[in-house]
């Protein structure tokens, strides 16, 4: 339980880290971005949206649904390229901050 709390701690210590609000934030920006494109140029509901946007920058792909308009298919082939660096920068600087503070706390002890 011990090793819980040490995780849970170093979470919390990464969320109030600069950097990682800075890029959790451009990464949620971007997301929301997309879900507008979506909404208005493919004409989804705001769920689909937002769910496509989130399963396409993560490289996810259920293939449920995806854009059937040349403008929703061009701009996801450049949402994807340019997204999966924001997605992978977001999930490294979150998780070197998290291992980072978990490792301080360990040495401490």
């Amino acid at each position: 339980m011990g090793s819980f709390r040490q995780i849970l701690r170093s979470v919390g210590y990464a969320s109030r880290d600069g950097r990682v609000r800075s890029i959790l934030a451009f990464t949620l920006a971007i997301v929301l971005w997309a879900s507008v494109f979506y909404r208005f140029v493919e004409g989804w509901s705001w769920l689909d949206s937002v769910y496509f946007s989130v399963i396409a920058i993560s490289t996810v792909g259920f293939g449920d649904i995806s854009p059937e308009s040349a403008a929703g298919k061009i701009f996801t082939m450049f949402y994807i390229v340019i997204g999966l660096g924001i997605f992978v920068t977001a999930a490294t600087t979150v998780a070197d901050a998290i291992l980072s503070h978990y490792r301080t706390d360990r040495e401490k002890q």
